[in-house]
Order: C-alpha cells, then structure tokens, then sequence
C-alpha cells in the first residue's frame, strides 16, 4: 500500500488524478476502523492532514440571499465545530456532540463523515435540513453539490474517482435548529436512527431529514411541507403562538413515513419508525419552544 502525502490543495488533486483508487484519509476514524478489520485493503491512501487549505472555516457574506455561509473546510475536526461554530451552526454543532468519543471528536471531520457516506453518519440530517452542499474539487475544477443530490446509496456519495471533498458550505442561522438520535447507549454509539428539524421563518419554511433508517440519509418532504402548511395557514410564524398536539402528532407519522429502514443487530425497522416519530415530536417542540422565547430567531 502506497502512502501519499501532499503539503498543499494542488498537490493533493494532481496526485488524486494520478491515482483515482487512492483513498484520502484525515482523522481516520472510518478508514481506520475499515483498515484494522480487513474491510478494505486500497492500493494507496492519500494523508489530508498536511494540506492547510482544509483545515479552517470562514464566513462568506451571499449576494443571492439574504443569509450569509460558513464555509467549513473538509479537514476541520467536530471539536472545532463545537467550539467555534455553536452560534452559527447550531444543528451541526449539537450533531457533533453526539459523534463517539473526546478522542473521536477531536480527529473526525464533517469531511470524512461525508466521505464515508454511511446512513448513520450523525451529521447527514442536519446538513440536508439546513440546505447545505458539498464543495469538490479536481484538476478539472470545483463544483458544488447539493446535499440533497450528494448521497446516491449506502456508503456511496456524487464524488467523482479524481474529486476530493474541499468543503461544506452551511447557511448562517439564528433560528432555532435540533438533532437528537436514538442508541443502544447513551454516548460512543453508532445512532439506531437520528433526526434533524431547521425553522426557517424568513421564508416559512422547515427542514427535517432523516437518519440510520433508510439505504440514504433522506430528507421528510411531505413531513416538512404539512407543518409549514400548518404554521402558515395558522400565522404562528408571526404569532409564535403553540403548536396543537394534533400538528405535531402528524408531523411524527409523516417523518416516520419517509424512512425505509431495516432490521438489524441494532433495531428493528418498526422500533425505528417508531423512534423516529418520537424524535420528531420531540425536536418540533424543542425548536418551537426556543423559538417563542427568541426575537433574534426570524433575523
């Protein structure tokens, strides 16, 4: 097995031109895991972790859109999301929380979680209810991929065999965002399934998508469009007034409705359906709750 280590952005994609089957490695907490157990034996990895165009975030004011972009480089550990990005990424700040360990948390990336592609990854519902995309980039250029087109199948992502994964550009929110999963502990744990809601007041809208229950991280498009319908027609978004029990009774049963999930060692697929359902009842009252009490929260 070759090893390739590139000290810049230009380095590492000609060398990933040169060899497509090099498989890029930066916190290794997946490849590793791959490595160890015999799952994968590539003909070359390619170390990331000398390349400093990845290892930072900036914020990009839009010209489109009234929200500004934080612009997470692909090599930037959940730590630092933690640490740095609470504010700006609430969603994606408390999704990392939730990944494994201390030790775990200070290796990984966002990058490498979407690199690996699993339905599990914690931090795939919050970047499709957000409305985030994916930045890659070649010899051949830099394009940009919607997270609701970046997963194509279990462990399989829209990056082409010469890409790397560059960055994640996530909108800049005060609205209030929520991820919660299920597992079968309470911390180090790969989620049975998770959820994640995005209010989205200043165009009344919601974002919800699910996790760890379906071949693809997916988002609840009939879940999202009944309780935007709901909070419009009602004028809570202006009233913030309480959402009926009925709304978000519903709202679970649509969210469960759009998994597919499995049985498996971990769960089974009506335990899942059910979970889900749960969560997203929960989260909804969660977002809600902190909306109500924010004045910064349509800003």
């Amino acid at each position: 097995m070759d090893f390739l280590r590139p000290t810049t952005l230009a380095d590492a994609l000609a060398l990933k031109a040169e060899r497509p089957d090099a498989v890029p490695i930066a916190g290794g907490t997946d490849v590793m895991v791959e490595l160890n157990f015999d799952h994968r034996r590539p003909a070359a990895l390619l170390d990331l972790t000398g390349v400093p165009e990845l290892a930072d975030w900036s914020s990009v004011s839009s010209v489109s859109s009234a929200a500004d972009t934080v612009r997470l480089g692909a090599g930037v550990p959940y730590v630092r999301v933690i640490a740095e990005l609470g504010d700006k990424l609430p969603g994606l700040a408390m999704a990392s929380r939730t990944v494994g360990s201390p030790q775990i948390r200070n290796r990984g990336t966002v990058g490498g979680n979407l690199g690996a592609a699993s339905p599990a990854g914690d931090t795939h519902p919050v970047l499709l209810a957000v409305g985030a995309s994916v930045e890659v980039a070649s010899v051949r250029g830099v394009r940009t991929i919607p997270a609701d087109e970046f997963y194509l199948g279990v462990k399989r992502n829209a990056v082409e065999p010469d890409e790397l994964i560059t960055a994640v550009n996530v909108p800049v929110t005060a609205a209030p965002q929520q991820f919660s999963k299920v597992g079968t502990r309470n911390a180090m744990v790969i989620a049975v399934c998770s959820f994640a809601i995005a209010l989205h007041p200043e165009r009344e809208a919601i974002g919800a998508a699910v996790g760890s229950a379906a071949p693809t991280p997916r988002r609840a498009l009939k879940a999202e469009a009944f309780l935007a319908g709901e909070l419009t027609d009602k004028k809570l978004w202006g009233s913030r007034a309480p959402i009926a029990d009925s709304v978000r009774r519903r709202f679970g049963e649509l969210v469960a409705s759009a998994s597919a999930p499995i049985d498996d060692v971990r769960g089974s697929a009506d335990y899942r359906r059910h979970a889900l359902s749960v969560l997203a009842r929960r989260t909804l009252t969660w977002a809600w709750n902190d909306y109500q009490g924010s004045d910064s929260a349509c800003a």
